[in-house]
């Protein structure tokens, strides 16, 4: 059995790449990518220089097929999305699926994740997380999946754009604007920034901003009311 690497790549600074991440994408003989543009930054900045070849999401399927083919033939093969954890909001999924029925390995690669990498820092009360990743851009479906997130009385995080995240907000303080919330903008980047408070405070100091700028992450409490906020 031939092995695929499943690769956590960094969310923003390059400098979060593990040591065992780089070992691994020096040691394997094609790496696989949702786009080769920002795969190659990477290994640029690495000095590594090996094949790749594009596995996205429109094109999973058939792209696991070659994957697949590779594997047969003896090589190894890593995986990495644009950044984070791939499987987690970023393709890979049906890639692990697919080359674990064929027999082959599949073995994780830890590293940078938005998701884990915001609730350490959100200060959330809660002993269950939901991950929703992206919310859908039709406001009645993104309003009502709200809706049923805030009734499980578990926190959950979302991931949003700067073009839709004071919308996500407004409806979110439309339903319930005393939950806590902890917004990571930017994350490990240059510019990143925190912002934790009830929807109505964090609503209103993004409102107040000409623009809104960076990608967005975003844990809301599951607790109607947070003992640290009364």
């Amino acid at each position: 059995m031939s092995t695929l690497y499943v690769i956590a790549t960094p969310i923003g600074n390059l400098g979060d790449i593990s040591f065992r991440a780089v070992e691994i994408l020096k040691s394997v003989d094609v790496v696989a990518c949702e786009d080769t543009r920002q795969t190659l930054k990477l290994l640029n900045h690495l000095g590594i220089s090996v094949r790749l070849i594009s596995c996205r999401a429109h094109n999973e399927g058939i792209a696991a097929e070659k994957v697949i083919n590779l594997l047969n033939e003896g090589l190894t093969v890593a995986y990495a999305s644009d950044a984070g954890t791939p499987g987690v909001s970023d393709p890979g999924a049906v890639l692990v699926r697919l080359v674990a029925e064929a027999g082959h390995n599949v073995i994780p690669i830890p590293g940078p994740s938005a998701f884990a990498s915001l609730v350490s820092v959100a200060g959330g009360l809660d002993k269950t997380v939901i991950f929703e990743g992206f919310l859908s851009p039709k406001p009645g479906r993104r309003r009502a999946r709200l809706q049923e997130l805030l009734n499980t009385d578990s926190a959950f995080v979302i991931y949003e754009s700067p073009f839709r995240i004071l919308k996500f907000l407004e409806d979110l303080a439309d339903l319930d604007k005393d939950r806590y919330l902890c917004v990571g903008r930017e994350m490990t980047k240059m510019h990143e920034e925190y912002l934790r408070g009830s929807v109505a405070e964090i609503l209103g100091i993004l409102q107040s901003r000409e623009t809104q700028k960076g990608e967005f992450s975003v844990y809301v409490s599951g607790k109607k009311k947070d003992k640290l906020l009364e």
